[in-house]
């Protein structure tokens, strides 16, 4: 075929609706750990669309070099189509075809390719869309929203607008409204705002629920909404339902356990989660809920009046054990690597709690909120374990200065302020203290404190500039 064809095959190619247009890139997963996941789907969870699970199981397919694997499951999607809309198949099929269309050219069988383009080119032209090679379905803002939801936290804000997409078609439509109030809940538990109920997830979850009563993965997502608004005893009878109406799968057992591990209930949750594991050895969620079970038990007898030093090394084992899995089935997993780096400290195995955090500050991609959550991370383990507050201080300082709200910086800035006062009460002549504080207020609004820390700061250090600017502009600020 000619180079003026394969480039025109090329044009065409940009302009399918399918997940190789989506900008699903590979740095962003770890593409073995999501094969498997979305195998567990396929066998775990037989309410959601096998057609959406064999087209992203296809492309990750691809994304790991498997082009033989890829064609296989694009053509079981196809087998899904013909079982689940018989009345519909072509529009249907169009992401389906639209993957097979890019799978063939990289395989350079430029012709299959343009077999399927002409597929999707003739359905289109036949329902009089007004581009040649795209229709603006609902369906398929659905299936995009929950291909870029399995990409991971920076996708979330582009899967929310899909299912919004999906939903202004079709409003009672069950499944785009779990997409919607699913991808609102992983949102605000990626941001830490959790526990406000007006502009949550909280009701879109409700309505997702009541439309899908039986879903295995929407209800216990809705009961763990619940008990973070405060309605654990409502919540709870979810949980037990969907306990009782699904007892082996896998995704009921793992959010059940995390109900109860809330609950305080630790016990439970790890009884859950390990049989949950049984059924999906190598999920790094897993792991790292069983690890953080493991945490909270020695944290516990570390507390505990009477403590029991072997009990203490079992648990910190186990826990370091879990975490350990998490973070290697899942190489982006930058909360099972924080996690891992703790429990070395706690562990006082500080050679390798330093190297895995060393990993996360290597990692590229992280998001605000990453970075913020590691500065806490760092800080709080040169402050326990370390016994350095200057480096303390300085990690909740940078964590802070990222401007982005989360929880991770909300918990910056408390710890930071905590340590700062308890500096200044010290050494009530430590310029650099007062000037952390002032930012801090300055932070929360508090400009009058604000003004009166720098103020503090620069009769112990009259030339600083930053002290000087800072108190500058607050003092212009308040004038208006």
């Amino acid at each position: 075929m000619s180079e003026v064809s394969k480039d025109s095959v090329q044009k065409i190619l940009l302009q399918l609706e399918c997940h190789f247009t989506w900008m699903l890139l590979k740095q962003d997963i770890t593409p073995e750990e999501l094969e498997e996941r979305i195998e567990d789907q396929i066998e775990f969870l037989p309410s959601k669309s096998k057609i959406q699970s064999y087209n992203l199981l296809a492309y990750v397919n691809h994304l790991n070099g498997k082009k033989e694997v890829a064609l296989e499951n694009l053509q079981k999607a196809e087998e899904a189509v013909q079982i689940k809309h018989p009345e519909d198949i072509e529009k249907a099929s169009l992401v389906t075809w639209g993957n097979y269309a890019w799978v063939y050219y990289h395989m350079g069988q430029l012709g299959k390719a343009q077999e399927y383009i002409k597929k999707v080119e003739c359905t289109c032209k036949q329902n009089g869309s007004a581009s040649p090679y795209k229709m603006k379905l609902p369906h398929i803002y659905c299936e995009k929203g929950w291909a870029l939801l399995k990409f991971g936290e920076s996708y979330y804000e582009q899967a929310k607008e899909s299912f919004a997409k999906a939903l202004e078609e079709e409003p009672q439509n069950p499944e785009f409204n779990s997409g919607y109030a699913i991808v609102l809940y992983r949102m605000e538990d990626y941001y830490g705002k959790k526990s406000s109920t007006e502009g949550s997830s909280l009701e879109p979850l409700r309505r997702a629920a009541s439309l899908n009563p039986n879903d295995p993965f929407v209800v216990p997502v809705f009961a763990l909404k619940l008990q973070e608004v405060g309605q654990a005893k409502e919540g709870g009878k979810y949980i037990e339902e969907a306990l009782e109406k699904n007892p082996d799968v896998p995704y009921v057992l793992r959010y059940s356990a995390k109900f109860y591990r809330k609950q305080g209930d630790v016990l439970k949750s790890l009884e859950l989660l390990k049989k949950a594991l049984g059924f999906t050895p190598n999920s790094a969620f897993l792991h790292h809920q069983i690890g953080i079970c493991y945490r909270i038990q020695f944290l516990e007898e570390k507390r505990a009046r009477y403590q029991s030093r072997k009990k203490m090394e079992e648990l910190i084992r186990l826990s370091i054990f879990h975490f350990q899995n998490a973070a290697e089935k899942k190489n982006k997993f930058v909360y099972a690597y924080l996690d891992l780096a703790g429990m070395y400290g706690h562990a006082k195995r500080f050679q390798e709690a330093e190297d895995t955090f060393q990993k996360v500050f290597a990692m590229t991609k992280l998001t605000y909120e990453d970075k913020q959550l590691l500065h806490f991370s760092y800080g709080l383990y040169h402050q326990l374990h370390k016994n350095s507050e200057s480096d303390a201080v300085k990690h909740y300082l940078e964590g802070l200065k990222i401007e982005n709200e989360s929880f991770p910086r909300e918990r910056c800035k408390s710890y930071l302020k905590k340590l700062i006062e308890k500096k200044i009460s010290r050494s009530p002549g430590d310029a650099k203290s007062f000037g952390i504080l002032g930012y801090i207020h300055q932070l929360n609004g508090e400009k009058r404190q604000a003004v009166e820390c720098y103020e503090q700061a620069l009769e112990m250090d009259p030339d600083n500039e930053e002290f000087l600017s800072a108190l500058w502009d607050l003092r212009l600020s308040l004038q208006h």
